[in-house]
């Protein structure tokens, strides 16, 4: 009997050659054709697309042949493409979903099957519950046509996706100011999708854009995983210092979340950004609309949302949640801890290289460097402070949370709890408006605890009555 594939917050993952097998990637994909097939849409386009991991290419191949194979046709991107580009394709296409090859954040041992829905967004938690309920055991019930056999039929189109994305970005940003403004820009692409695309997008103005760690390398040298925070950007906000440059960009694996670096090498966190960003198109852009959030993230947007008087919604942890949030709601911006933002106007993705336009564009507009533009939205907002510690766990997962549960600690970090928001983990609202957050990952066997608070020298202790609750400390 092969091994049940689960579904975490973002798609399934695996360690290649272990539990992620082409076998194991033909069953996936055989479960999300037959739930296509269940939905009516026997016959339709799908995109798949893929990352620059080790063999990426090669199973991307397997999950078109599955699908031409189910009767399903197929474009299938000619390389490796950033994630919000083929979830863009989906839109511009009118296909009725996709597929996408990529483990996104994860070490190098690790590939993932993304899928994704007619508007390019995730699918809700039931519609992947569907999915894993129709993934067949064996090779027996997988059905599939070779690739060339399915191209010469017509049946998968190879494509290159770049051309209507770019159209799309430039209709949602002015490049030539941020290409004019005569800006010294590091990105750091992270060895993988995003490389080469911000020299692409801002080439032939006074602006320089300077690349690191742009080649597929499969291991991902001089960090432990392409996730954009310390101490993985370090290298990256090194070489903002030693090259001069006014800012450094930084794209995860697959492109679909932004870390950002000031000018003087320090690094911005997520929650920061995602002020940073609502605060832009509020204040600059001047658009008004709902603002989702997960839980796992800033107060500063609930802060934001009633000085602009606009609705803040919360959700769950993972673009699940969110992607359904912001079609619902119409949302101005969507956006999670992890460095993801979806925006008006485009698709409920995230998408890092459009929200490292945004922070360009709004260095040019606020004529300011990024520490400058931080404490304009402290101005507004107050000063917040954040930290989050990632530890792996053993032993039973229930069992862990039913003593978090019952510890009802009155007080963290010295401030008194409020309450506690069991929605998505273990949430305790603080008395200064902050959180602490216990949460188990849904990929990985690692617990993460997370504090946002308006008191600088409370984060560490937050942090460790946090991990004792937890038990890990």
């Amino acid at each position: 009997m092969s091994e049940i594939i689960r579904f975490g917050t973002d798609g399934w993952r695996g360690r290649i050659a272990d539990d992620y097998t082409f076998l194991s990637l033909k069953r996936c994909t055989q479960g999300f054709a037959n739930y296509l097939i269940e939905k009516g849409f026997a016959g339709e386009w799908v995109i798949v697309g893929y990352d620059r991991r080790f063999h990426s290419e090669n199973f991307a191949v397997s999950a078109a042949e599955v699908l031409a194979g189910n009767g399903m046709r197929v474009y299938l991107t000619q390389e490796a493409t950033p994630t919000p580009a083929i979830s863009y394709a989906a839109v511009n296409k009118k296909a009725v979903g996709a597929i996408n090859i990529t483990a996104s954040h994860n070490p190098p041992t690790d590939n993932g099957f993304k899928v994704r829905d007619h508007h390019g967004g995730a699918i809700d938690p039931e519609g992947l519950k569907q999915i894993e309920a129709l993934i067949p055991e064996s090779l027996e019930q997988i059905k599939w046509k070779p690739l060339q056999e399915a191209i010469k039929d017509g049946r998968v189109i190879v494509f290159d996706a770049a051309p209507e994305y770019i159209a799309q970005i430039k209709s949602l940003v002015d490049l030539e100011p941020i290409k004019e403004a005569g800006l010294k820009i590091l990105v750091d692409p992270m060895w993988g999708n995003g490389y080469g695309w911000f020299p692409r997008l801002l080439q032939g103005g006074k602006s320089q854009v300077e690349e690191i760690h742009n080649v597929r390398n499969p291991i991902f040298p001089e960090m432990s995983r392409p996730e954009p925070i310390p101490p993985n950007v370090n290298v990256g906000l090194q070489e903002t210092v030693k090259r001069g440059a006014d800012v450094l960009i930084v794209t995860d694996g697959d492109a679909d979340r932004l870390g950002l670096g000031d000018e003087n090498g320090q690094f911005i966190d997520q929650l920061r950004v995602y002020g940073l960003l609502a605060y832009y198109l509020l204040e600059v852009r001047g658009q008004r609309g709902a603002i989702v959030k997960t839980l796992s993230t800033t107060t500063m947007l609930d802060k934001l949302g009633k000085i602009y008087n606009v609705p803040v919604f919360e959700t769950g942890v993972g673009f699940k949640y969110v992607a359904p949030k912001v079609l619902e709601t119409h949302a101005m911006i969507g956006g999670e801890e992890s460095g993801g933002y979806a925006f008006q106007g485009h698709v409920p993705e995230r998408d890092g290289i459009l929200a490292g336009l945004y922070i360009l564009d709004m260095m040019v507009k606020m004529k300011s460097k990024p520490s400058q533009l931080l404490e304009a939205l402290f101005q507004k907002v107050g000063y917040h402070y954040y930290d989050r510690i990632d530890s792996p766990f053993t032993g039973d997962r229930n069992t862990r949370e039913e003593k978090i549960l019952s510890a009802k600690p009155p007080t963290l970090g010295g401030l008194k709890v409020l309450g506690l928001d069991t929605t998505d983990g273990f949430k305790y609202k603080l008395e200064d408006g902050g959180f602490m957050l216990i949460r188990f990952s849904g990929t990985e066997p690692i617990l993460r605890v997370y504090t946002e608070t308006t008191h600088q020298d409370k984060v560490k202790n937050i942090l460790d009555d946090g991990l004792r609750l937890a038990g890990l400390r």
